[in-house]
């Protein structure tokens, strides 16, 4: 081969290795976050389930006909209020009774007093025997003892009166009335009226784990827990506090029962009602905290993409502690003011460059 032919076949060589060498990959679009140093609050949410605080089943005292119901079905009533009327004349005759009777009585007392008075003057003089003073004295006592029952019989005709009037024992929200006016009811009857269930304030059960519990005891002893209920269909929750923690662990579900309060005043929560419940455990000061969004999960577990100033990704495993309204907290793997993906990481790989776009909206 000569000179030239080399040459000439040496560009060639080279022309063909240049055609060959892949084409170098373009930027990748994302959308950046910074990651952010705060304090952020400790929130453990759980399920719950809403309960009265009082539920009464309101039933008759007395035996009669049910004459007028002064409620409609779910009304709101207040402690004291007149719910239903009962026939009251059985109670009436009764209590007409016992007063008859403790007229009589009282005017043999008072018969038998006079009898006392009369006769102790002439037995000090020896005209009546000790025994038959005796006998006027013991009619005295008899007679007493028979008013005082007729007493007890009127103030129990009395209250059997007033049972024909029944009153709300608290306040709250009525169900549907359960016997109309017309039927017969009967002393303690297996089926109440109607029940009650006070709505304002309510409870709300949930079941944590026990694993909290020592955080829980620690700062219920500053102040009460602030509990926060979240219902479908309502965009603001409602604010309530811890009233009790139960004194034991259920082994079956290694959780421990809490009951929050809720003051309730625009009747959002209704007994039986299932809720989401958080609870403010405390505060992490200078928590690194980025987008829900930058954070993917892998084989290896939780991961975020970070960016560097050469605007190269790189893939980083982290832990996460927890997720708070929208916002990942990083216990482990990010530090502070470090850039993340937040969109776009499906299309990135470990150090590939990326091309970082304002976030859209």
């Amino acid at each position: 081969m000569s000179f030239g032919a080399a040459v000439v076949a040496c560009v060639l060589a080279g022309a063909c290795s240049r055609e060959r060498a892949p084409p170098k990959a373009a930027p990748v679009p994302v959308v950046v976050a910074v990651a952010q140093t705060r304090d952020v609050p400790v929130l453990v949410s759980a399920p719950g389930s809403v309960e009265a605080i009082n539920s009464v089943a309101v039933k008759s005292l007395v035996d009669g006909q049910l004459l007028e119901s002064l409620v409609g079905d779910g009304a709101d009533v207040s402690a004291g209020q007149l719910l239903f009327r009962i026939d009251p004349r059985p109670a009436q005759a009764s209590l007409q009774q016992a007063l008859a009777q403790q007229a009589k009585d009282e005017a043999t007392l008072a018969q038998a007093r006079s009898q006392v008075k009369r006769y102790e003057d002439l037995a000090a003089k020896g005209y009546l025997s000790a025994d038959q003073m005796e006998q006027y004295r013991t009619n005295l006592d008899a007679a007493r003892a028979s008013v005082k029952v007729d007493e007890a019989n009127v103030a129990a005709a009395r209250v059997a009166l007033s049972y024909t009037e029944i009153h709300a024992p608290i306040a709250g929200r009525i169900g549907r009335i359960l016997i109309q006016p017309g039927n017969v009811v009967k002393a303690n009857d297996t089926n109440p009226l109607v029940t009650i269930n006070q709505i304002e304030p309510i409870y709300v059960n949930v079941s944590l784990p026990s694993t909290l519990l020592g955080r829980m005891q620690a700062a219920q002893k500053s102040a009460p827990l602030r509990a926060r209920a979240s219902i479908v269909g309502i965009d603001a929750p409602v604010d309530g506090k811890v009233a009790f923690i139960d004194n034991q662990v259920d082994t079956s579900t290694g959780t421990v029962r809490l009951r929050a309060e809720f003051s309730n005043a625009g009747h959002v929560l209704w007994p039986g009602q299932l809720v989401g419940v958080s609870l403010t455990l405390g505060h992490d000061p200078n928590a690194v905290v980025v987008p829900a969004q930058a954070v993917q999960n892998g084989p290896d577990g939780a991961y975020v993409f970070v960016v560097h100033d050469d605007r190269t990704a790189e893939q980083r495993q982290v832990d996460v502690a927890r997720v708070v309204s929208g916002q990942a907290v990083i216990e482990k793997g990010l530090a502070g003011g470090e850039t993340v993906v937040i969109d776009g990481q499906s299309r990135v790989e470990d150090k590939a460059a990326v091309d970082v776009r304002p976030a859209s909206g």
